[in-house]
């Protein structure tokens, strides 16, 4: 019987977004082998009697309002609960209390150090331990994690602990679905691995500018970053180009993976990249979410691998604030969105909507009536352009971002703390509530433990029933709020 752990969101600094438009997304043939794991059995996760411990040189008490402003870890996000379940259930777990115990480098210690992490959130001190090998056996993870707790770091630090630096060949492969994700993580793993020698390069669609640069090596044409994080058709291409030697590769991450594998989406691909790689890689699978049919197909790439997972009725986030309006008909839903900004003090939002097209005629409208607002998309977006946006979005030089599902995965900008729904998340056919999307979507506020919003627009029978299927899914209710001002108040009061 495995004990549930509650699970504390680390306020940890901006570390890596959805699965960019579909014509973003290459596809190959669909392949892949299953696996035979044997039976799981859930594992209790046992209590540490010893005190948590600071990385402090101070011995100064701290009380616990400045405990928890030093630690950066929100204790009242009480909510969430995590199982794990061990492939092998006679292997010995535990849970770390400190980065201390984890037996990182000297230099990789400097580097969380230097981050301003004090100890790990639930999810590190849970996924560390199993990714961080003592005896040499590394075995493969199953994890899922709620957005914005920490889980890009549990990965980066287990890339970066099994690198030799002594070669100057590619040892670590990370694959996310988006160029703006692949660009984070890059900049994370630079950060933690600001201390050591690592090198790290980008396997995504080139500006202008990187194609006159020379990637590769230039005495063997092929890539020799210790670490490449790149979208699984890039990668392949790289592969079938052999610029990507990827013989020594030790480790492969794939962050949000229920949409990497999903053989609807980048699944066939990531499949074939896992096929090129050594037999014995290490492979770690991170979401916030899993379908049951993705899961299984996980299960064939990380075969035997330890699960971590969390239960759905926990997933919805308890610091976002959801709430929706009865526009009455779709054409109001620019009325409403415009007094939105005219009426209540945001930070910064983002807006999503379902297509390019309607992105592009939304971002019209809102200039032509003086709003200051960007666009990011995928499909015919230029490299450059996206860089751009998001760079500007992240400095804070733009306030407001509307944008399709192409950044509703992974993409951490701490000052959004609001999110509006003008289309609601369905699937491609426009019919049937995402639940999956949704969550991801909301996810991008309240990040960290930080409070947020998310606003969602419903003007139809259609869309109302959508909402409702999205209330069923995660047993959580959205609140009615009937007009602008009622929600200004109703925000007052958070």
């Amino acid at each position: 019987m495995a004990t549930e752990v509650k699970e504390s969101d680390s306020s940890l600094p901006p570390t890596a977004q959805q699965p960019s438009d579909p014509e973003d997304t290459l596809t190959d043939d669909p392949s892949g082998e299953k696996a035979n794991a044997p039976p799981r059995k859930e594992k209790e996760i046992p209590s540490s009697s010893k005190p948590e411990e600071d990385w402090a040189e101070s011995t100064d008490e701290l009380t616990t309002e400045d405990e928890q402003l030093f630690s950066g870890i929100d204790p009242g996000d009480e909510t969430s609960r995590i199982q794990v379940l061990q492939a092998d259930p006679t292997t010995p777990y535990y849970s770390a209390n400190t980065f201390e115990e984890l037996g990182l480098s000297e230099e990789l210690m400097k580097g969380i150090y230097h981050m301003k992490f004090s100890k790990p959130s639930k999810i590190q001190a849970t996924s560390l331990p199993m990714i961080i090998s003592s005896d040499g056996e590394y075995k493969n993870l199953i994890a899922q994690a709620h957005n914005g707790s920490g889980k890009s770091a549990s990965f980066v630090l287990g890339m970066l602990s099994r690198i030799n630096y002594d070669t100057q060949n590619t040892q670590a492969l990370c694959l996310v679905p988006t160029r703006e994700l692949a660009r984070q993580i890059r900049d994370v793993i630079m950060a933690l691995g600001k201390f050591t020698q690592v090198t790290a390069a980008l396997a995504i669609k080139a500006t202008e500018e990187e194609r006159k640069q020379n990637w590769a090596s230039p005495s063997t044409g092929v890539m020799s970053e210790h670490i490449v994080v790149g979208t699984p058709g890039k990668v392949m291409e790289f592969i079938k180009k052999r610029k990507f030697d990827t013989s020594s590769v030790k480790i492969l991450v794939v962050d949000e993976a229920d949409e990497m594998v999903d053989m609807q989406g980048m699944g066939d691909q990531t499949i074939r990249i896992r096929r090129n790689l050594p037999k014995n890689v290490q492979v770690l699978l991170f979401s916030a979410t899993y379908k049951d049919a993705v899961r299984k197909l996980a299960t064939r790439l990380a075969p035997n691998a330890n699960q971590i997972t969390i239960k759905r009725e926990t997933l919805s986030l308890d610091k976002v604030q959801q709430y929706y309006i009865d526009t009455g008909n779709k054409e109001e839903r620019y009325t409403v969105l415009s007094e939105i900004y005219e009426l209540l003090t945001l930070g910064q939002s983002i807006i999503f909507v379902r297509t390019r097209h309607e992105a592009h005629a939304l971002t019209q409208r809102l200039r032509n009536s003086g709003h200051t607002v960007s666009v990011l998309y995928g499909g015919d977006m230029s490299p450059e352009e996206r860089d751009r946006v998001i760079d500007e979005f992240r400095a804070g030089i733009t306030r407001v971002l509307i944008t399709t599902n192409v950044l509703s995965r992974g993409v951490d900008v701490l000052a959004v703390n609001a999110v509006i729904n003008y289309d609601l998340p369905t699937d491609k056919f426009g019919r049937n509530a995402d639940p999956e999307t949704y969550l991801h979507r909301i996810g991008r506020t309240g990040r960290f433990g930080r409070k947020g919003i998310a606003i969602n627009f419903v003007y139809d029978d259609r869309t109302k029933n959508i909402l409702k299927d999205l209330e069923d899914y995660y047993s959580r209710q959205v609140i009615k709020v009937t007009d602008v001002e009622e929600l200004s108040e109703r925000i007052e009061k958070l």
